[in-house]
């Protein structure tokens, strides 16, 4: 349905609103309606009503004052909220489902409600509703679990009796420690572990408190509670973390663990003031769900032997680029656990620790004192290691000294920030190593970014646009030989389509996306001429490196990831 074309066909606006409201639209990314409502060129009833007519899907005026909880149980909010539907009455007597949509031209929000209405068998009626019926009704759906509701309940009562737990200080310690702040807290973290989240940030806003949980790479807002229990939670969570509780006006740090369905997850804490109150963000260290083996990350067969090879040799330098979030941690921790064995003294110095392995010796690195990596890092070459990993290079001393402990015996596994693989030279040089020690120091480089792997139970194989399957064919064709074997003979690509395992997302778990650069004479050769960066990927792509977008395609053509996933992935390089 073209709306804008109807409009203009019934001069409710002109051609050139016509294409000022589809330039906007694009640049803004919202719908056509919210345009036309913002701007007032048509009251929200008079456009609805047309588009009722264009639809010929008819317009719901009233809703029921309640939605039934069979319906809430139905619809996950986050379904509800984006598709913005409102699922509002179950006729028994009928088996009819009646869901009110504000975009019913939306084809997979109809979809997802056909597939819903399919799974506990109801006939549907489908209404037109407004923004502001939208807007009325959606509340409804924001209901956490039971137990948090009963949290909030005690809390408002005391709210009510002028005893709310807000403006927590040392000697109001003890309010933060009442069972229905605990309860909260509980609910909030057992919600992002059961939900296989990575991060939980609690956040105020104006008038609530937000709790949103980060889900393969994507913030989700789950849960808002009253802003006046903001302290009491922010309280709770830092004498978990054993923080300074009448200390709001700066940042802070810490950890704690909690035995949560018989696993033991370690959580670091860090607090941020804002102008509305302290914002805190958990990062979930789950060792279960982040300590992967190698080969679980995403290599490409040839890349993993590569891999393999490289930190099977007693010295060289091993770096991981990539921007933040993008998983080197993990993929230090991999090749750490493929190296731990009784043989080696494997010392490490991070910041922050993320997860603890027995085996190998840990350090904190502690600017405040002086124990920065600069310093750690000449300590460590006093302990005998044969493994060094440092979290990061972060200036001129520290790549130093960790140059000289490649060239004298050591492997040292290590990140830089760089965008990619190649850029890990240039950088090098920029923070003054001098070129000719890099080929000799320099064994292995891996950049790499997080892709959504699609849901396995509701992926769909779609027929790509020609524009797409020549850009894919394309790369294909340039792709090296080695990298050939792995593409499918018949390959099929897929789209996210979403399900009640993946929680409508379509997307279910994370996969690398990968470049491996290998040091060799020839690149050696140019490095010390200097030459520019693009001369060094020329070569490097004659000795079979894969760019990021060549991995990318090749996890596509494989079914991991859909082309969507891709470009938002390569679309931030």
């Amino acid at each position: 349905m073209d709306l804008l074309s109807e409009l203009q066909k019934r001069k409710k606006i002109t051609k050139e609103q016509l294409l000022d409201l589809k330039i906007e639209q694009t640049s803004r990314g919202v719908s056509i309606e919210d345009l036309i409502l913002e701007k007032n060129i048509l009251s929200e009833e008079e456009l609805f009503k047309i588009k009722s007519e264009i639809l010929d899907i008819p317009l719901k005026k009233e809703l029921p004052e309640t939605i039934s909880s069979e319906v809430l149980k139905i619809f996950p909010k986050d379904v509800v909220e984006y598709y913005k539907i409102l699922p509002f009455l179950i006729d028994k007597e009928k088996n009819i489902l009646q869901v009110g949509m504000v975009y019913p031209d939306d084809v997979q929000g109809m979809e997802i409600i056909k597939f819903l209405a399919r799974q506990e068998k109801l006939k549907l009626e489908i209404f037109l509703i407004t923004l502001s019926t939208f807007k009325k009704f959606f509340p409804q759906f924001v209901k956490p679990e039971e137990e948090l509701k009963l949290a909030l309940e005690k809390i408002g009562k005391e709210i009510s009796a002028k005893k709310a737990y807000v403006g927590i200080k040392v000697q109001d310690k003890i309010s933060a420690e009442e069972a229905p702040i605990i309860k909260m807290v509980n609910v909030i973290i057992k919600e992002g572990i059961e939900g296989n989240a990575s991060d939980i940030h609690i956040e105020p806003l104006s008038d609530k408190v937000r709790v949103r949980y980060r889900k393969d790479g994507i913030l989700y807002t789950s849960l808002t509670f009253p802003i006046e229990i903001l302290d009491a939670i922010v309280a709770r969570i830092k004498i978990l973390a054993n923080l300074k509780i009448d200390e709001t006006r700066l940042a802070q740090d810490g950890r704690f663990s909690m035995n949560i369905n018989d696993k033991k997850i370690d959580f670091r804490v860090a607090t941020y003031p804002t102008i509305l109150g302290e914002k805190v963000s958990l990062r979930i260290l789950d060792p279960t769900q982040s300590l992967k083996p190698l080969e679980e990350l995403g290599f490409s067969n040839f890349n993993l032997e590569i891999v393999k090879k490289a930190i099977k040799s007693p010295y060289g330098m091993i770096l991981i680029t990539g921007p933040t979030g993008s998983g080197k941690t993990t993929t230090l921790y991999a090749i750490l656990n493929k190296l731990n064995r009784e043989g080696v003294n494997i010392i490490t110095l991070e910041d922050p620790i993320e997860y603890f392995i027995d085996g190998i010796n840990q350090s904190q690195i502690k600017p405040e004192i002086g124990w920065t990596f600069f310093q750690g890092l000449r300590q460590i070459l006093r302990q005998d290691p044969n493994i060094i990993m440092i979290g990061e290079i972060r200036d001129r001393e520290t790549l130093d000294l960790a140059i000289n402990a490649a060239l004298t015996g050591h492997l040292m596994l290590s990140t830089l920030h760089t965008n990619n693989a190649i850029g890990a030279i240039p950088r090098m040089i920029d923070m003054g190593a001098d070129p000719y020690l890099i080929p000799l120091s320099l064994s292995l480089v891996i950049n790499q970014k997080l892709a959504r792997l699609l849901c396995p139970y509701c992926k769909e194989k779609i027929k790509p646009d020609p524009s797409v399957e020549n850009y894919i064919s394309q790369i294909i064709k340039e792709l090296p030989n080695e990298a050939k074997k792995e593409v499918p003979k018949n390959f099929e690509i897929f789209k996210a389509n979403g399900c009640k395992k993946c929680n409508f997302t379509g997307y279910s778990g994370r996969i690398g996306f990968f470049e491996i650069l290998k040091m060799s004479d020839s690149l050696a050769k140019l490095i010390l001429e200097k030459a520019p960066e693009s001369d060094l990927l020329i070569q490097a792509k004659k000795e079979g490196f894969l760019t990021l977008e060549e991995d990318g395609i090749l996890k596509v053509v494989k079914g991991l990831t859909s082309f969507e996933e891709f470009k938002r992935i390569i679309k931030e390089k």
